[in-house]
C-alpha cells in the first residue's frame, strides 16, 4: 500500500478526540450510498418504463401503417397488399378496416374502436389476438356467415360494459343508412367469443376485433379497407422504410410509423430520465458537502500530526494526497454500498413486480425495473467525481500547514 493511502486508511479507522467527526464521516458514507442507490433505482424505473411501453406498443400495433391521404379508404386493395408484401425490409402485411362504434349490453354501454381483420394475416403484424385470456379468437378464422358474428374485446372494455365470453352485445355504427327520415345508425348484434389482455390500457379499454367482411357490412363499406399494416425487419429504421413503402404505393398514400405515432411519449420519458438524474444527484452533492465538512474538521484535529509528518520529511503534495485518498475512500465505500443496494432492490422489483400501478394513468399495470450496467458506471463516475471535488479544499489546507507554527505551543 502506498504511504499516502496507508495514512488515510489509518486516519479513517482511528478513534476521534471529537466524536462528531466520526458521526459526520458515517453520515457522509450513508449519504453517498443513499444517493447512488436512489439514482440506480430511478434510472432502472425509467429504463423499465421505456422498455415495457415500447415492447407493449410494438406488440399491440404495427410498425408501419399505410393509408389513403383522403378519407375514402383503399379500394382494389388485394393486389396492393400482395405487392407491398414483397417490398424490401417488409416481413408481413395485413389489411384492416377501423370504425368508431357504440357497444351496448343491457343498460351498460361504451365507445370502442372496432377493427375488421383477416385473422391469419393480422397475427403476423400484431400480437393482440395472441393475448386472448378468456375464450378464443379461433371463431374469427371461420369465414362462413353466422347469425351472430364473432367479436373479440379488450379486457377493460368487456369489464366496462359488463360482458363475458358467450354474451351477446349490440354494436351501433354512426355510419348508418339513408332513409326518408334521414340517416339512421346501423346496428348489428355480435357474440363475444374472446377477451384479450395486452397489459396496455389504451388497447385493453377500447379495442375490439371482428372479421373484415363483417366490418365492411357494419360500416357499409363493401370491399374497402382503411389501412394496410406492416411489420418490418428493422424497428429503428421504420421511418425510412415507411417512406419507401409510401413511394412504392404511389400518389395519394400516406405512411406513418410507430416512432412518429409515439414520439411525444418517448420524448417525455427521455426528459423525465434527465430530470430524475439531476434531482436525485443532489443527494450525492449533499453527501459531498458532508465529506468536505468531515475532512475540514479532521484537518483541524490532525494539525499536530500533520506538522510532525512534515518535520520528518513528508512533502506538502504527499499530505495533500493523504486527504484526497481519505475523501476517495469515503466516497468509494458509499458508492459500493449504494450500487449493491440499488441493483439488489431493482432486481427484486423487476423479478416480483410487487409495486402495482393504475393502468388508466400509467398505461401499464405494474412498476417495471430494468437496471443497466452502463448506468452503474455513469453513477459511480459522478459520485466519485463530485466527492473528489469536495476534498480539494481540505486537502489543500492541510498541505499549507507550517510545522513550526503548528508545533510552537506543543
Amino acid at each position: 500500500m502506498r504511504f499516502e493511502l496507508f495514512i488515510a486508511a489509518r486516519y479513517l479507522r482511528a478513534k476521534r478526540r471529537q466524536a462528531v467527526i466520526g458521526v459526520i464521516t458515517a453520515i457522509s458514507v450513508l449519504g453517498v450510498a443513499a444517493g447512488v442507490a436512489s439514482l440506480i433505482i430511478a434510472l432502472a424505473i425509467t429504463n423499465g418504463m421505456r422498455r415495457d411501453l415500447q415492447s407493449r406498443l410494438l406488440g399491440s400495433t404495427a410498425h408501419v401503417d399505410l393509408m389513403k391521404a383522403a378519407s375514402d379508404g383503399i379500394r382494389d386493395w388485394r393486389p396492393l397488399v400482395e405487392r407491398m408484401r414483397h417490398l424490401p425490409h417488409v416481413t408481413a402485411a395485413a389489411p384492416g378496416l377501423y370504425g368508431q362504434v357504440l357497444i351496448s349490453r343491457g343498460a351498460r354501454s361504451g365507445g370502442g374502436l372496432l377493427k375488421g381483420v383477416v385473422p391469419a394475416q393480422e397475427k403476423t403484424v400484431t400480437d393482440l389476438l395472441q393475448t386472448v385470456k378468456s375464450g378464443s379468437a379461433a371463431p374469427l378464422d371461420n369465414p362462413a356467415p353466422t347469425p351472430l358474428p364473432p367479436v373479440v374485446f379488450g379486457s377493460d372494455l368487456a369489464e366496462n360494459i359488463g360482458a363475458g365470453v358467450g354474451d351477446t352485445v349490440l354494436v351501433t355504427s354512426p355510419q348508418g343508412e339513408l332513409t326518408p327520415l334521414g340517416i339512421v345508425p346501423k346496428y348489428q348484434r355480435f357474440q363475444l367469443v374472446g377477451i384479450f389482455h395486452s397489459g396496455f390500457y389504451q388497447y385493453d379499454s377500447s379495442y375490439g376485433f371482428i372479421r373484415l367482411t363483417d366490418a365492411q357490412r357494419l360500416f357499409s363499406e363493401p370491399d374497402l379497407i382503411s389501412v394496410i399494416s406492416f411489420k418490418v425487419d428493422d424497428l429503428y429504421h421504420a421511418d425510412t422504410i415507411a417512406r419507401e413503402i409510401e413511394q412504392a404505393a404511389g400518389p395519394g398514400f400516406q405512411a406513418t410509423n410507430w416512432m412518429d405515432q409515439n414520439r411525444e411519449l418517448f420524448r417525455a420519458l427521455a426528459l423525465e430520465r434527465v430530470v430524475t438524474f439531476i434531482v436525485i444527484a443532489l443527494i450525492v452533492c449533499v453527501a459531498a458537502l458532508n465529506i468536505l465538512i468531515a475532512l475540514t474538521m479532521l484537518v483541524m484535529e490532525k494539525t499536530r500530526d500533520i506538522a510532525v509528518l512534515m518535520s520528518f520529511g513528508v512533502r506538502p503534495d504527499q499530505v495533500r494526497r493523504i486527504f484526497l485518498a481519505q475523501g476517495l475512500l469515503i466516497s468509494l465505500s458509499g458508492t459500493i454500498i449504494g450500487l449493491v443496494l440499488g441493483y439488489g432492490l431493482s432486481w427484486i422489483g423487476g423479478h416480483y413486480h410487487f409495486i402495482q400501478l393504475s393502468a388508466q394513468v400509467y398505461s401499464i399495470d405494474y412498476l417495471p425495473f430494468a437496471p443497466r450496467a452502463i448506468d452503474g458506471v455513469l453513477v459511480a463516475f459522478v459520485s466519485l467525481a463530485v466527492s473528489l471535488l469536495a476534498t480539494l479544499y481540505p486537502s489543500s489546507s492541510a498541505a499549507k500547514i507550517l510545522p513550526a507554527e503548528a508545533l510552537r505551543y506543543e
